[in-house]
């Protein structure tokens, strides 16, 4: 059974940091190319960042560029996103990917 589960979520005022975690199980993590996407309040998901299998690439979406780090540890298989210079348009829950797969989301908060 393929496994999620996002954490590192909470309420951070404008300019903040924070770091979200992805523990995957029941794939082949070490081999998968990963993504973050998130779905902020009366909106569709947006896409956020993938990397590659073995972190060789990592591409972002124009919103977060210069401010989001996607990373991974493939012994511990966990997927990481490292979110500085936070805005309140990044409100919304942050889901981990694997293809069409989904974990069940952890909340993002950017507010004063």
């Amino acid at each position: 059974e393929v496994q999620l589960v996002e954490s590192g979520g909470g309420l951070v005022q404008p300019g903040g940091s924070l770091r979200l975690s992805c523990v995957a199980s029941g794939f082949p993590f070490s081999i998968s190319a990963m993504s973050w996407v998130r779905q902020a309040p009366g909106k569709g998901l947006e896409w956020v960042s993938r990397i590659s299998r073995g972190s060789a690439s990592a591409t972002y979406a124009d919103s977060v560029k210069g401010r989001f780090a996607i990373s991974r540890d493939n012994a511990k298989n966990t997927l990481y996103l490292q979110m500085d210079s936070l805005k309140p348009e990044d409100t919304a829950v942050y889901y981990c990917a694997w293809g069409e797969q989904k974990g069940q989301g952890t909340q993002v908060t950017v507010s004063s």
